[in-house]
């Protein structure tokens, strides 16, 4: 097999599923968080809330569509560019994704069906009763789409049989400790998505005093949402660091450019690893802490790089087992970096909300318009981990990825594909950024026929 097949292949792989991945947290969160101000409306009764469920969901449609076309591209890969990996883990891996098809997505696009265009023709209750599908919807279509994704990370539930895996036990994917720390950290992230892209829009209008009142109350509502949120993919965070020392210890040595075995292991401030030597440059660390953080006591083992290797060259035979430590070490950081920053402007936000302090003068709010964009690098980030931190392995300790690509295709098709879906999906994207940007901009449609100057008045 070319080589070069399987690093095209991979490059064209990650690309799309970035780009997809531009979608689904938004996705996830803002479903979550239309179907919470559409509660409001239908217990209050207040129009208000009303036009805020109707501004912020038709950004939530868009998206929600973009989503989709991106994502429909992801299936089809395993069989054209790895179906040595679909050969091999098919009966498996395919299962959990037929799920998701069949049951949560077309959950999700029903109702979503019946939710645009029911406004007013059905009950408050039946109306309110299809977003909280649409939102169930969404979060079941990331769990089946995780289940699968935890099994390359830490497979369960199989046997194998001339040389294939065949499911054994349907429950042990849905135990899979893996599965839990992902799918949480997922929605959590979406969560934390949704209300930076509230608190940043609300902004937006809020320093121009254009429906101030309205997003005022939009920007409260996020900041509450971003705080929980943020605060739970970091607790979140931290149990699947403890699951990586468990199950997938080369990961977590190579995030920390730990290249010797330590008891008590320390903690990198700052570490530069020649790979191709396996020498630390510079190594700056903090005794104790990576112990604390793998096990909540100031001792423990945490494997190095080089024991790690030799481990796996004595069961597998000689190769390079190890991920790239560049990739992998600065992934980790940007995404807990970036992760405490979220935090710390969630309750900022809170804070200044909450005293009444949201006006055009209110110190770093012209901030928050550009913080839209910071999720988007923790949650990029994060997947960059995940996915390299694994390699080579497809399937951990079972399968590598030189292994799974396609054997029948040539480095000219993959270029063309990838060239292909790169263009297509830069389009979608900026169509999408487009869209967005033009509807946020617009605002929320006057209620009663009030003119600008009746507004604020209106909706105090």
């Amino acid at each position: 097999m070319d080589p070069s097949v399987t690093i095209l292949s991979q490059w064209q792989f990650a690309i799309t599923s970035i780009y997809h991945f531009f979608f689904v947290p938004l996705t996830l969160g803002l479903a979550i968080v239309v179907a919470l101000m559409e509660t409001m409306y239908v217990a209050s009764g207040q129009e208000r809330y009303k036009l805020m469920t109707k501004f912020w969901g038709k950004l939530f449609a868009i998206n929600f569509a973009m989503g989709v076309v991106t994502g429909l591209v992801q299936e089809f890969q395993f069989g054209m560019n790895w179906a040595e990996y679909s050969r091999y883990v098919g009966d498996v891996f395919g299962a959990p994704l037929a799920i998701e098809a069949l049951l949560a997505f077309f959950l999700e696009s029903t109702f979503l069906g019946l939710w645009l265009f029911g406004w007013d023709k059905l009950s408050k209750g039946v109306h309110l009763t299809a977003i909280w599908l649409v939102a169930i919807g969404s979060t079941l279509s990331a769990f089946w789409i995780l289940v699968a994704n935890s099994f390359m990370q830490s497979p369960v539930g199989y046997v194998e049989e001339n040389g294939r895996l065949v499911m054994d036990n349907f429950g042990a994917l849905l135990s899979n400790p893996y599965v839990w720390g992902q799918f949480s950290h997922t929605i959590f992230s979406g969560v934390t998505t949704a209300a930076f892209f509230v608190m940043g829009i609300s902004a937006y209008h809020i320093l121009r005093c254009h429906q101030a009142v309205l997003f005022k109350r939009s920007f409260q509502i996020a900041a509450l949402i971003g705080v929980v949120g943020s605060l739970l993919v970091g607790l979140v965070g931290h149990n699947q660091a403890q699951k990586m020392v468990e199950y997938q210890p080369m990961k977590i040595a190579a995030a920390e450019g730990l290249l010797e075995s330590e008891d008590p292991a320390s903690f990198s401030l700052f570490t530069i690893v020649n790979q191709k030597t396996m020498t630390e440059v510079v190594s700056i660390r903090i005794p104790y802490a990576l112990s604390l953080l793998a096990y909540n006591r100031p001792e423990g083992e945490v494997k190095g790089v080089n024991e790690l290797q030799a481990g796996f060259e004595a069961q597998h035979g000689p190769g390079n087992y190890v991920p790239s430590i560049f990739m992998t070490y600065w992934a980790f950081r940007i995404m807990a970096g970036v992760g405490t920053l979220l935090l710390l402007a969630a309750a900022y936000a809170l804070y200044r909300s909450m005293r009444g302090q949201l006006t055009e003068k209110t110190w770093l709010l012209g901030l928050f318009p550009f913080a839209i964009f910071l999720p988007y690098l923790a949650n990029t980030s994060g997947w960059i981990l995940t996915e390299m931190g694994r390699q080579p392995w497809v399937v951990y300790n079972l399968m590598l990825t030189a292994e799974a690509a396609s054997p029948n295709i040539t480095p000219g098709m993959v270029v063309a594909s990838l060239v292909s879906f790169t263009l297509v999906y830069g389009l979608l994207m900026g169509a999408d950024i487009y869209l967005l940007s033009k509807y946020a901009r617009a605002g929320v449609e006057p209620a009663n026929g009030n003119d600008a100057d009746e507004e604020e008045a209106y909706w105090e």
